[in-house]
Formats: structure tokens, sequence, C-alpha cells
């Protein structure tokens, strides 16, 4: 068994939320297109009404000594970033495809496999990991408070059950993804108003920190957060997925705006509430998430019913992450079928996250995935977004599977310099410039820890790639 190709587009693939989804990679005929851009808007809302957000913006003024008013500026200026998963995310229309087919363009065919094997499934594996981590942490809690007294049991119960609801959802796929989400998106805005409609009064409007940060201290902390909050956004070069079954003549700008304001309404809101709480929250509470506080501020009828928010956004993130996960085996040659590939990505999910949940506690789980993940998301996404300005999105599905020696995706070996140059020149860029507790680049040093991982990562990927490779798209395109 291979894997899928162009040459299986006679093979019909039903696109119904009420039976698994059997195509991986293979080609979108124009045929099967269907939906509207707007639909993209609740897939990513629904993936950002995250009690995470809650976390990491009380970190702000809890942890890094941020005015509430500096941290809303801040999360203000992070939100502008969703812009890149919304120009990623028009890609998917123009080749019908997956996007970890598209970057073949981007890498060549050998090096695209070397690029999506460590980034578009393992770290997909880890990043579903810690999201699998909150939803555990909160669920134990509430079975300890209901009476079983043994947590562990409780950890593995809720880790497990979320497991297979989520790879349940990849099996079944985008159509039932578009469907479902919708109703998920005001399910979850319901839930999360109704809290912080609840726990907004207990905030202490007059806050200011007893030691106002000021010069190099102060930029240090609005970098370092705009770092954290970056993480985010540029995480998700896998929005062409889910925009790939649309329509060719689908507005881009339509597309780049339901996919960018998907995420950035709830992201922004939630994170900005987040801060506010930092008022009230010390940061000796954030050790193993806000939401713990948060249960203590919340009637008893309700704290069930936000528990079981945290969850359904939980299988909302991660089913969206196994779902295009399981495109990446396939796209780097792996003879598994799309389905198959879904249930390992769970399986390895999982084992991840029972080792994360009894060895670490929730703030040192996010951290590790900020830290890492910067490196590495920071100059896929700046050059994905780079070459579909410089191609002007425009990308012929049927080159990207031709493999042959010679064939247009194929360079020199099957690797393309420009775009493996690009991210590791883009990657080390982002690494000099980082300050975290476990790395901090030579550069951050000698700015006072001032982190510009990422502007710096973001423009030197794009820079180098422009040079390295404008001359030669502008020939492909001409062809």
């Amino acid at each position: 068994m291979t894997a899928p190709t162009p040459a299986d587009s006679h093979q019909e693939f039903a696109d119904i939320p009420t039976q698994p989804e059997t195509r991986g990679i293979e080609l979108v005929s124009e045929s099967e297109r269907h939906g509207k851009p707007r639909d993209l808007f609740s897939v990513w809302a629904a993936t950002m009404v995250s009690v995470l957000n809650f976390t990491i913006g009380a970190s702000f003024t809890a942890v890094l000594g941020l005015e509430i008013w500096q941290s809303i500026a801040v999360v203000l200026v992070a939100s502008l970033l969703w812009v890149f998963p919304g120009i990623v995310a028009v890609s998917g229309p123009a080749a019908g495809t997956s996007g970890s087919v598209i970057q073949r363009a981007i890498y060549g065919f050998r090096g695209n496999k070397i690029v999506i094997a460590f980034y578009g499934w393992f770290i997909s594996g880890v990043f579903l990991a810690l999201n699998w981590v909150a939803s555990s942490f909160m669920g134990a809690e509430l079975l300890t408070r209901m009476g079983i007294e043994d947590k562990t049991i409780g950890l593995v119960v809720v880790t497990v059950v979320v497991s297979i609801v989520t790879v349940l959802v990849a099996v079944y796929g985008h159509a039932l993804i578009l469907k479902a989400f919708t109703a998920l998106t005001i399910l979850l805005l319901l839930i999360f108003l109704v809290v912080t409609g609840f726990i907004l009064p207990t905030v202490d409007w007059n806050f200011t920190q007893p030691e106002p940060l000021q010069g190099v201290a102060l930029w240090s902390s609005l970098t370092i957060a705009f770092a954290i909050l970056a993480s985010s956004p540029l995480s998700f070069s896998n929005s062409a997925d889910m925009a790939r079954y649309l329509p060719r003549d689908a507005k881009p700008s339509h597309i780049i705006w339901a996919t960018a304001l998907g995420g950035a309404v709830p992201f922004t809101f939630f994170t900005i509430v987040g801060a506010l709480l930092g008022s009230v929250v010390s940061a000796d509470a954030l050790e193993f998430g806000i939401e713990f506080a948060m249960l203590d501020m919340l009637p008893v009828w309700l704290g069930p019913i936000f528990v079981i928010g945290v969850i359904v956004n939980t299988v909302a993130l991660n089913g969206m992450t196994t779902y295009t996960a399981s495109m990446a085996f396939q796209s780097i040659g792996v003879p598994i079928r799309r389905i198959p590939s879904a249930i390992l990505i769970g399986v390895l999910g999982t084992a991840f996250t029972l080792f994360l949940v009894m060895s670490t506690s929730l703030i040192d789980a996010i951290n590790l995935m900020l830290q890492f993940l910067l490196i590495i998301s920071v100059p896929t996404i700046a050059v994905y977004v780079a070459d579909i300005v410089l191609r002007r999105n425009r990308y012929n599905g049927l080159d990207l599977f031709d493999e042959r020696p010679g064939a247009k995706f194929w360079y020199h070996g099957g690797f393309s310099l420009a775009g493996l140059v690009s991210v590791v020149a883009g990657g080390t860029a982002t690494a000099l410039f980082l300050s975290t507790d476990v790395w901090t680049g030579p550069f951050a040093v000698s700015l006072g820890y001032i982190d510009l991982s990422t502007p710096v990562g973001i423009v030197v990927s794009i820079v180098v790639y422009t040079v390295l490779a404008k001359r030669r798209i502008r020939a492909q395109i001409a062809e």
C-alpha cells in the first residue's frame, strides 16, 4: 500500500458528517468543492475559547509584573499575528490538498519529508498532549470534589476518555468539524461568558503593581509576554487543511478574515479577562492553572459546567489538530491511510499526556510548549506565507504530486535549498533572541533579557526566502 496520490482520484470520497472521512491528501476535485469561507470562523473560534487563555493572561499580571493596561496592549498587538494562519489558509483551495503537501513547493519532495516528519506530526503529538493536560487536571479535580479520592485514577480516566472522543472527531473529519463546531462555538461562548460574568466582580479594578516595572525590565516582560502569545497563532500552519474543500474561486480575503477573526476574537477577549484575574490571583495559584482558583469563585452549580466546557474545547482543538496531523504521515510517504494515521497520532498523544500528568504541573507543561515551539513555528509559517505571496497563491495540485527527478518541485535531488536554508536561518535567529527559563539566546542576554525572537525570526525567514527563491518562483509561475 502506498500513500494516496492523484492516481486515486477515481475513488469516491464522502464528505458528510455521519460517515468517517476516508480522503487524506488526495486532491479535492472541482465537483467536490463546497462550503463558504465564513464556515471557517466557527472552526477556529471553537478552538480558541480556551481556559489556557485565562492562565496565560493571568501570568502577565501575576508573574511577569505587568500592569493591566500593559497586558491588554500586548494582547491586542499579538492578536494581529492571526493574519498568518489566515494567509496560509488560502493555499488550501488553490491547491486542493493538505498544507503538508503544498509545502513541497517550498522544501522539495525530500526536504519536505524532513520538515513535516518533525513538525507535521511529532510536534502535533506534543501539542495534543499539552492541551489534553489541562482538561485532565480539571476533570480529575472535579472527580476528586465528587468523592473519588484517588486523583491518579481520575487523571487516567479523563485522559483516556477525552483522547477517544478526540480521535473520533478526527476520524469523521472535515464535514463533522464544520457542522459540529458551529454549535460548539455557541455552547463554549455561552459557558465562558457566564463564567466571566461571575468572576469579573472579583477583579481589583484599582490594581497596580507594588513595584511598577520600568526601562529594560518593563520591555523584557512585555516582549516575553508577546512571545508567549505569538506561539498560539503562529503554530497553526495547518489552516490550509480546513479550507481545502472550498471552491477554487472563493475570495482569498474572505478566507483570511474568517480564519483570522475566528481565532483572534476569543483569543483576545479571554486572554484579557485572564489578565484582569491576575489582579486577584497569586503566582502560586497559577502553578496548576488559574482554572482551579476560578472554580472556587464560581457557584457550585456552575463549576461542573465550566469543567465540561474546558473538556469540550480541548476535544475541539485537539480533534482538529489530530485531523490535520493524520495527513502528515501520508505526505512524507508513509504507507498508511488517514484514519489509521489519526488513531496512531491519538495513541502517541495519549501516551505523552499520561507521562505529563504524572510528572509535571499545568503551568510547567504550558511553558514547555511555548519555549520550544517558537523556534520551529516562527520560521515555518513565515516561509509558508512568503511562498504564498511570492507565488501569488498559484499552486497546481498535480505538480505537487509529481515526484519524478526533474519535476517542477524536485529542485536539487529532491531538496530546495532556498526553503531549508530559510527555515534554519529563521529558527536560529529565533533561538538567538529567545528569553526563557530553559534557554536564553546570547542576543537576548545582551539586550537585558528582552525577547525579540518572534519579530526577528519572522523577518529573517521572510527576507532570506525572498532573496533565495524569488527568481525561481517567478520562473515557475511563468511556465
